[in-house]
């Protein structure tokens, strides 16, 4: 029994000390998952972002004038309502305003405001990304909502 334990101590040893030399040849090395840069990478989310609002902007009817006569004009009786959203940070930004039956997309330039009218009375998730933040809030809408975002 002396002489089996004297053996395998040493071939323990030793086999635990080739584990250790880092001679991994035979023998698959998992390699870590890094996330892309934020800066100058093609698949960062500010990125996405920016090619989202760039497609965006281009086919993007703004509803501003019609806001503008909602906010002035006694619009009580009218069925919708507008929600204006400032961003006031140095990224563009896209708005995803979603409800029961609605749901709009609102690219809002940096340092501007964008503004769309929605059925009144209802629950909209508000969401975008704004400078690599997330937003995103769930709202009962009644009357007019205006939020100002920054980074």
């Amino acid at each position: 029994m002396k002489k089996c334990v004297a053996f395998s101590v040493p071939v323990f040893l030793f086999l635990n000390s080739y584990g250790s030399t880092g001679d991994t040849k035979n023998y698959p090395v998992r390699k870590s998952v890094t996330r892309p840069s934020v800066t100058g990478s093609s698949t960062s989310s500010a990125t996405q972002v920016e090619r989202e609002y760039q497609a965006l902007i281009k086919t993007y009817k703004s509803e501003t004038a019609e806001v503008l006569t909602h906010l002035l004009n006694d619009s009580s009786d009218d069925p919708r309502t507008s929600v204006t959203v400032e961003n006031s940070s140095p990224c563009n930004m896209v708005l995803t305003i979603s409800g029961n039956n609605y749901f709009k997309k609102v690219p809002i330039a940096a340092h501007k405001i964008g503004a769309v009218m929605v059925p009144k009375n209802q629950n909209y998730n508000l969401s975008g990304m704004i400078c690599d933040a997330v937003y995103q809030k769930t709202k009962f809408v009644s009357g007019p909502y205006e939020v100002k975002l920054s980074n």
